[in-house]
């Protein structure tokens, strides 16, 4: 059994065990997804917090024809430890076959 379940999906102190990578990965994508209406297409980064977590979902604005001419933009996502989003913000828009350089 999971140290996290033995504790009733509890660390130590009695505080809420921080969810793992793999859900915070998904939650990060699914909420914003709800939020904004559109599709994700991608988590580029994610990375644990003191408060939970941060990461950086790619999404897909506008799709058009070719998709390589599509919008796309990068959201930071902020997550508490349980995976709830606290909050987001774009800080990119693109097309999809720009490159960075």
């Amino acid at each position: 059994m999971a140290k996290d379940e033995e504790n009733g999906g509890k660390e130590s102190g009695g505080a809420p065990a921080r969810v793992g990578i793999s859900e915070a990965m998904r939650k990060a994508a699914g909420q914003l997804s709800e939020l904004l209406g559109c599709e994700p297409s991608s988590v580029s980064s994610l990375k644990a917090t003191d408060d939970g977590w941060t990461a950086d979902v790619e999404v897909v604005e506008i799709e058009k024809v070719p998709d390589t001419t599509s919008v796309m933009a990068s959201y930071h996502v902020s997550l508490g430890k349980q995976g709830e989003l606290l909050g987001y913000e774009r800080t990119r828009r693109y097309t999809r076959g720009q490159v960075d350089r």
